[in-house]
């Protein structure tokens, strides 16, 4: 197996990866390939949807094609940070706690559900998702290589549940939703279900850790100009000084901007950032990043709508003929 060497070699893969995917999840491409970004940018994704929109099947999916391992945590109201991170057994034999991994110990990590768990729960992830680690008795454990959490939250469904503090979802790089088919595409999954004889859809594997880790290697050689690397900046500032915008997106979110933007550029087979790529993850990177007056709340706006509004404010870089 060759070393990957360009953006060229990743978008080829990319495609690949799409389009196996493509036989388990019906008519939401954007949605995978905004997904896979975020794995190859070396960030999380929240998933925010009403259920049976396939955000599960997405996150399972994406595993099987990568070859990467997954655990799926169920988060509950009763669920321990102990139960998420693994925690110290006494052994016997030795006298000793041994260390028993916890399920985020694997390349991709489903949390379904995650505004279920309790506050403290929750925060179980924040090292794990910022620092790649946990600590247990004072005991740092790295995580594998990759490493990814794919969330997944219900938006209209609040009784019981514990929304995320804005500190939690900062540490996601990407949110966005995954929608209702068309009419035609649902004709396609009941068809393809009366057909197959099986809930389960088996897909074949087109890439290995290794190989993602190369993935994420080109990634990080793709270029950008200081024309669109100061566009970029700009939109992230212009969120800060938008009326009804308690609290805009900081610093933090024009690095994941740039990285999400860089991830997209590789996907689509470019060594360099364009305007088009930043404005494509804009919306997904920056909105759950926002914090809106209770005015704007009352009128309807959302937070999408804000960084909407920046886009068609914010001028873009004329790109070279």
């Amino acid at each position: 197996m060759t070393t990957l060497e360009d953006a060229a070699a990743v978008g080829e893969l990319a495609s690949a990866v799409l389009d196996e995917m493509s036989r388990a999840v019906v008519g939401k491409r954007d949605a995978m390939a905004l997904v896979l970004v975020g794995v190859l940018a070396g960030g999380h994704v929240l998933l925010e949807d009403v259920p049976g929109t396939a955000k599960t099947s997405i996150a399972r999916g994406l595993s099987d094609v990568l070859g990467l391992g997954l655990s799926r945590i169920q988060f509950t109201p009763d669920l321990m940070p102990a139960d998420v991170t693994g925690s110290g057994v006494y052994d016997r034999a030795s006298g000793r706690l041994t260390f028993q991994p916890g399920p985020i110990f694997a390349n991709l990590v489903l949390g379904d559900e995650i505004n279920r768990a309790p506050p403290k729960t929750q925060a179980a992830l924040l090292e794990a998702m910022q620092e790649h680690q946990v600590t247990v008795d004072g005991t740092s454990h790295p995580l594998p290589s990759p490493f990814a959490v794919i969330a997944t939250q219900n938006p209209v469904e609040y009784e019981g549940t514990y929304p995320l503090p804005e500190a939690q979802l900062d540490r996601f790089m990407l949110r966005t939703s995954i929608g209702y088919p068309s009419e035609d595409d649902e004709w396609e999954i009941v068809k393809r279900r009366a057909g197959r004889g099986s809930d389960d859809v088996h897909l074949d594997k087109v890439l290995d850790p290794s190989r993602v880790l190369e993935m994420k290697t080109v990634v990080e050689q793709v270029t950008i100009d200081e024309s669109v690397g100061r566009y970029l900046v700009e939109l992230t500032r212009s969120t800060r000084s938008t009326p009804g915008v308690e609290i805009g997106a900081s610093p933090r979110a024009s690095l994941a901007l740039l990285q999400a933007s860089r991830a997209l550029a590789a996907v689509r087979a470019r060594s360099y950032v364009i305007p088009d790529d930043v404005k494509s993850v804009a919306v997904p990177c920056l909105a759950h990043r926002l914090s809106l007056r209770p005015d704007l709340w009352l009128r309807g706006t959302r937070a999408d709508d804000v960084v909407r509004h920046c886009l068609s404010t914010v001028p873009a870089p004329v790109e070279p003929d």
